[in-house]
C-alpha cells in the first residue's frame, strides 16, 4: 500500500533574487529547487470591494469565490514571478493563501514562472505574450 505524502504549504528558505527578465523584472533562483517544492507564498492585503468588482489590477489574486488579495505590496517578492506559457511552477491555494510550487526541478539561475491563466492573459497581456516560449515562436 502506497501512502500519498501530505503537501507542505510552507515555503522552503530558497535563495531567490529579483533582476532583469525578458518582461521587466523577474524572480530567479540561485539554487536548485526540487520538483514539488513549495517555493514562496504570494502575499497581499485584502482587496477592496471596488477592486474585487473591477478585477482589473495586475497583482490581484482570488483566494476563494468571495475573497481576493492585492499583492502590490513591498513584502510580496512573489509579485515578480512572471507568466509563462511553458511554466516551471503552479499556484495552489490553501486556506485562502496563495503558494507557488515547482512543477519540475528548477536549476540555479532559472527564472520562476507560472501560467497566469486565460482571464489575466486577455485583460493584461492583450494576446502579446513575452514569455520565452512565445518569443521563440515569433522569432522563428
Amino acid at each position: 500500500m502506497v501512502l500519498a505524502m501530505k503537501q507542505r504549504f510552507v515555503p522552503a528558505p530558497f535563495h531567490l533574487t529579483v533582476h532583469r527578465s525578458h518582461s521587466g523584472r523577474g524572480l530567479f533562483t540561485q539554487e536548485r529547487i526540487r520538483k514539488g517544492s513549495c517555493i514562496i507564498e504570494y502575499l497581499g492585503r485584502p482587496a477592496t470591494t471596488k477592486q474585487m468588482k473591477e478585477n482589473r489590477g495586475k497583482y490581484l489574486f482570488w483566494t476563494s469565490n468571495t475573497s481576493m488579495i492585492d499583492g502590490n505590496i513591498p513584502a510580496n517578492v512573489a509579485r515578480f514571478v512572471n507568466h509563462s506559457c511553458a511554466p516551471n511552477c503552479e499556484i495552489k491555494i490553501y486556506r485562502r493563501r496563495v503558494y507557488i510550487f515547482a512543477l519540475r526541478a528548477i536549476e540555479p539561475g532559472e527564472e520562476i514562472s507560472y501560467d497566469y491563466g486565460p482571464e489575466y492573459f486577455e485583460i493584461h497581456l492583450a494576446r502579446r505574450c513575452r514569455c520565452p516560449k512565445c518569443s521563440m515562436m515569433r522569432n522563428s
